[in-house]
């Protein structure tokens, strides 16, 4: 227990405390300590004086004394209360980057699952409502209709209010949406408007993570930061898949729209407790060591980062690396949407397991995938460490997100008279290394352009959304028409990932680019 210090003057000490408000004090006169009773009845024109009797006692030990009431010190009391290692919220340390990172990574686990969920739905639905292949691709496909639309204003709207604000807001639409869709099942217009919406929302949500990331992570974390974000597509690919079926078996297709948009839901109640102490916005470099508080604060918002409304459109479609970008962005979207709305069906058709077995095979390549991204984000982190030009690492791992899946692709569509378990392998394996492409092309937004991170990914996203509603429905057509796998969902896919390798080797680059000074 500290104990309670009283002080009477004394004009022979030479040792006394310097401090301001003491040098109205003359002739050397000191304090040191006395008895507590002739202090309290001392009023002396001041209350409390502190001084060091030693002449060398520390600065802080006085500091320490003068925290004392009554007594007892307030941190003593948190010890003697048991308070001393409370820490809440359990999130009240972790730095402000991580805590967005983290936030948005599991907003993304909840878009994929919504997205996936009726990949899965599609054949319950297909069956009570009478679906030609063709309609239930029309159906997949309307998701992206809205997906499209949503890009380059989500971008915009990110750079001007931050990705956290348009974060939330697509996560709140999407999840609403998701829960009207048995609601309006029986009634196509309203069944492909619900779709759109939820399209809308989860359009949204790439920009903002991008401005967020673009904003908040240097340079050498950026890998790392992407992989982790996007990469929880992947597990919400994986819950998705496994929790659908079970939900469908036990409570009908409607349960699995209902509990996924409650999902939603439940992250925008909770993330406005999270957000209350997290910045709108940073202001993160490029690198680790331009990083200097001294330079801009966390405070740092649209003024100097997102508040202008003049977007250099041109100088964007000037530049060989955005069209390689672009390109880049179609050829990896037709593979992923088309196997992600069709595998499932092919499984079942194709390989003849039934709708439990065929989700629980369709988990395996979103499941290789979250182990590849975690190796991908740092082989690419560390290539760039090692002073690897940063060019040169995204073409590589983004080389290894085409060209792994398309031999894959043509393996499995090849009569090579393959047992199904195979076919399954050799799939998941392709589709789970397409997942180095969160360490190329997914970086390069924030490479070349920090300040447009978020359009230039709206820009990509809203062309790499058309195969969502051109490759999707296509593939049903083709299916139709043609009864063939390989034409229909392999073929195609192989064309785009062959054709995205020469283009992104050809015309790449992570070179930061000034946009502004081009116009």
């Amino acid at each position: 227990m500290a104990k309670l210090l009283t002080f009477t003057t004394n004009t022979t000490s030479s040792s006394c405390l310097q401090h301001p408000k003491f040098t109205h004090l003359s002739n050397n006169r000191c304090i040191k300590p006395s008895s507590s009773q002739s202090l309290l009845n001392s009023r002396s024109g001041f209350s409390r004086v502190y001084c060091s009797i030693k002449e060398k006692e520390n600065v802080a030990e006085n500091e320490r004394i003068a925290s004392i009431v009554t007594g007892l010190r307030v941190d003593e009391l948190g010890e003697k209360l048991g308070f001393e290692n409370l820490n809440w919220p359990p999130w009240k340390n972790v730095p402000m980057r991580y805590k967005l990172i983290g936030t948005t990574s599991l907003a993304f686990v909840i878009c994929n699952m919504d997205k996936v969920n009726l990949s899965i739905a599609i054949i319950p639905m297909s069956h009570q409502f009478g679906w030609s292949s063709s309609v239930a691709g029309l159906v997949q496909s309307s998701f992206f209709w809205g997906y499209a639309l949503s890009q380059l204003p989500g971008g915009w709207l990110s750079k001007i209010f931050g990705g956290r604000e348009i974060l939330q807001f697509g996560v709140l639409v999407w999840s609403l949406a998701t829960a009207l869709v048995p609601l309006v099942a029986g009634f196509m217009p309203g069944l492909v408007f619900s779709r759109i919406l939820v399209g809308i929302g989860e359009g949204v949500s790439p920009s903002a993570a991008t401005d967020l990331i673009a904003r908040l992570i240097p340079l050498e974390e950026r890998s790392r930061a992407v992989s982790f974000v996007f990469g929880g597509l992947s597990v919400g690919s994986v819950l998705g898949l496994l929790l659908a079926p079970p939900l469908i078996e036990s409570f009908g297709w409607e349960s699995v729209f209902y509990m996924f948009g409650m999902f939603g839901i439940v992250w925008f109640l909770g993330f406005q407790f999270v957000a209350e102490d997290q910045p709108l916005t940073s202001s993160a470099s490029l690198s680790r060591s331009q990083l200097s508080p001294g330079k801009k604060s966390w405070e740092t918002s649209m003024e100097e980062f997102g508040g202008s409304l003049n977007v250099p459109w041109k100088s964007f479609f000037q530049s060989k690396a955005v069209w390689a970008m672009i390109y880049a962005h179609f050829c990896g979207s037709w593979g992923h949407y088309c196997c992600l709305s069709w595998l499932p069906t092919y499984f079942s058709e194709e390989l003849n397991l039934n709708l439990t077995e065929a989700a629980w095979v369709s988990v395996l390549p979103p499941l290789a995938s979250v182990v590849v991204t975690s190796f991908a984000s740092q082989f690419a982190d560390n290539l760039i460490s090692n002073g690897v030009e940063t060019t040169v690492v995204r073409k590589i791992c983004q080389t290894i997100a085409f060209l792994s899946p398309a031999a894959c692709m043509i393996l499995s569509s090849v009569d090579l008279g393959l047992p199904p378990w195979e076919v399954v392998t050799i799939l998941t394996g392709g589709l789970a290394l397409s997942s180095f492409a969160l360490s190329g092309l997914y970086c390069t937004h924030q490479d070349i352009s920090p300040e447009y991170a978020s359009i230039l990914l709206g820009i990509t996203n809203t062309v790499g959304a058309v195969p969502g509603i051109v490759g999707v429905a296509l593939t049903g057509y083709l299916l139709d028409l043609t009864h063939s796998w390989s034409m229909s969902l392999f073929a195609p896919s192989i064309f785009f990932y062959l054709t995205g390798t020469i283009v992104w080797l050809a015309f790449a680059s992570s070179k930061p680019q000034s946009f502004k000074k081009i116009d």
